[in-house]
Order: C-alpha cells, then sequence, then structure tokens
C-alpha cells in the first residue's frame, strides 16, 4: 500500500485489503520492535560471516562463525534469516574418480577405515584429483592429516607423474618432520611406483594402501576434494592452469587451513584445532605406557611383592581396548563390507 498511494487512495485500497485505515496509519508509524532491530543486526552479521567464507557456509558454520565472535543466537534463527535473506550455502556434486593402477607393489591397508588419530602426524591420507581449465587439466596432490584436518603437503602438475606425489610428501616431511607417520593412499600407479616407497623408506614413513573400487578406504581425502569440488572448482571457470593453480594455493592456504569451520573437530579450523591442542598441558605425542602392559607377570610369587600402584596399572591394563571403529561418518549404514580380496 506504500509503494502505491500514489495512485491510489489509501482508503479504498484499505476496503478492497478489508482493513481499516487507522489501524494502517497506526502501523504505519509505529517503530519497528526490538526483535526486527535484532533481526537486523543478526542480517548484517550474517551476510559478514557469509561473505568472509567465500559465500559457501550454511546455518551449521554461519553459527559457529558467530558463536565466536560472541554472538550467541540459536542456530534454528539463523537458518530462518538466512532464508529470509536469500543467503545459502554450497552443496556437493558427485566426486569422479581417477586412479589408474598398474602393476606396482601395493603396500598392506593399516588404517582399515579408521581414521581416528590421538595426535598430529600419526596418520597422513594422500590422494590426487584434477582441476579442469580451458588449457586443460591440473592435477593436485596432497597429503592430509587425520587428525586435524590440515593439508599438510600438497602439489601440482600438468601430468599424473610420480614427482607430483612426491613433491606432495616432500612438501609434508619438510614441514612436519614426523616420526613413524603412517601414509595412506589408493592403489594408484604413483603411489605403487618404487620412487616413492625407496623414498617413504628413506623417510621413515609407513606407506599404507586401501583395496581396489571402495572410495570409503581413503574416505578422508575424498571428503576433502569433495570440499574443494563445491566451494570452489563448481563456482569458478579457469582460462588456464596458472589461473587455478592460484586460486587453489589461496583457497588451501588463505581459508581451509586457517579459518575454514570443520564440523568434525567441534567446527574449529584446522590451523586452530593443533594450536589447542599443543596448548593443553597434558599434551604428549608418545605418552609412556605402564610397566603392567610392557612386562607381565610371569610368577604369582610376585605379585604379592608388587606395589598397590602397579596391580592396579596392571588391572588397567586389562581392559579391552577401545578402538574408534570404522569412520560412521565416511561409510554410512548400509555401506557393503570391505572386500579384502583384489578383483
Amino acid at each position: 500500500m506504500s509503494d502505491h498511494q500514489a495512485q491510489y487512495p489509501i482508503r479504498t485500497m484499505c476496503r478492497l485489503l478489508g482493513v481499516s485505515p487507522s489501524g494502517w496509519y497506526a502501523w504505519s508509524k509505529r517503530q519497528p520492535s526490538s526483535r526486527s532491530k535484532r533481526d537486523a543486526e543478526l542480517s548484517a552479521a550474517i551476510r559478514t560471516a557469509h561473505t568472509g567464507s567465500h559465500g559457501t557456509y550454511g546455518s551449521p558454520r554461519v553459527h559457529a562463525e558467530l558463536a565466536a565472535n560472541g554472538i550467541h543466537v540459536g542456530r534454528k534463527r539463523i537458518a530462518r534469516l538466512m532464508s529470509r535473506s536469500g543467503i545459502a550455502g554450497v552443496t556437493r556434486r558427485r566426486f569422479v574418480t581417477t586412479t589408474v593402477r598398474d602393476g606396482g607393489r601395493q603396500a598392506p591397508d593399516l588404517v582399515d577405515r579408521n581414521f581416528a588419530a590421538a595426535a598430529p602426524d600419526r596418520l597422513w591420507v594422500a590422494d590426487i584429483t584434477y582441476i579442469p581449465t580451458w588449457a586443460g587439466f591440473l592435477y593436485l596432490a596432497v597429503v592430509l592429516d587425520a587428525f586435524s584436518r590440515r593439508i599438510v603437503g600438497w602439489s601440482m602438475s600438468t601430468t599424473l607423474a610420480v614427482q607430483v606425489v612426491l613433491d606432495a610428501l616432500n612438501m609434508a616431511l619438510a614441514t612436519r618432520r614426523p616420526k613413524d607417520v603412517i601414509h595412506h593412499s589408493d592403489q594408484g600407479s604413483q603411489y605403487t611406483s618404487i620412487a616413492f616407497g625407496l623414498r617413504c623408506r628413506e623417510a621413515g614413513v609407513r606407506p599404507s594402501m586401501g583395496s581396489v573400487g571402495d572410495a570409503y578406504d581413503n574416505a578422508m581425502c575424498e571428503s576433502f576434494f569433495a570440499t574443494l569440488e563445491c566451494e570452489l572448482l563448481a563456482r569458478c571457470r579457469f582460462k588456464n592452469q596458472d589461473e587455478a593453480r592460484n586460486e587453489v594455493f589461496a583457497f588451501i592456504e588463505g581459508f581451509y587451513n586457517p579459518r575454514r569451520r570443520h564440523s568434525s573437530i567441534g567446527y574449529l579450523s584446522p590451523v586452530d584445532y593443533e594450536r589447542q591442542y599443543y596448548q593443553q598441558p597434558t599434551a604428549d605425542p608418545d605418552p609412556p605406557q605402564p610397566a603392567a602392559v610392557l612386562a607381565p607377570v610371569k610368577d604369582a610369587s610376585r605379585r604379592l611383592r608388587r606395589s598397590p600402584a602397579a596391580i592396579l596399572d596392571r588391572r588397567s591394563a586389562r581392559q579391552p581396548h577401545q578402538s574408534a571403529g570404522r569412520d560412521g561418518r565416511m561409510a554410512p549404514p548400509g555401506a557393503e563390507p570391505k572386500n579384502a580380496s583384489i578383483i
């Protein structure tokens, strides 16, 4: 009615719409309620958080971003305001597998879909994906830390040579300097090559590989590629490989590692999650094991001479080990069990 009052009388429009003129005049002069003012402020903060994520965050991550900035409000209210303002996060589309096998030697599966890591640099997962450009493909190899979801090594090349995975591994080794880390990948020809196996042996890295044709065996790395696909590649078109290289570098080092919030690690970024771990006073990458576990009792007579603390340690060592099991988020219920045989 306000938009058309220059063309039609207010009383005529009120009569046609079934609204009293006095009610309309009272509404037009009424000040916005405190709730409306608060919604306007929240909408501005939501738009800022959404823009800061390159337009990728949905309501859960926007909610975590606002909470980190001291704005505490319900997630459903944020979802309602985002829907009203036409703000939405990005969605994923199906990922294309590009693994090519050869007759190289395969490593055993040391992970068995258990991607839980108690500390950084205990388990790395690696894989290769392609980035389409108008001038051809650009291939990206990454090494991801399973503890914090941080990309600790990456490399890009215009060909699928072995050097692309070697460069990614060398970057991870140079920046992290791990001890006895497991490097898990698929059975691509780059990872089964002699050069890659020699580099792992030289650096003290334990290679691990999943079975053939099973994405769940390397699900954590596939999840990162799905994130890269929906938050960058599906929203951009690159003219050449150099343009794609710059954008992927900015995404990994400028957004994903230091800023992107992950639901699996408490809506923290990988850098913040690792910083929180190292700031804990009890953080110890190699915690000592109880003596009772390393040296079991051989004689029953020695048991009487043990101290109460040693007996308690031994009793605690008898408790069954609680393993994290298969990652239910990566392999949803109903998925076929892993086939140990290679078909």
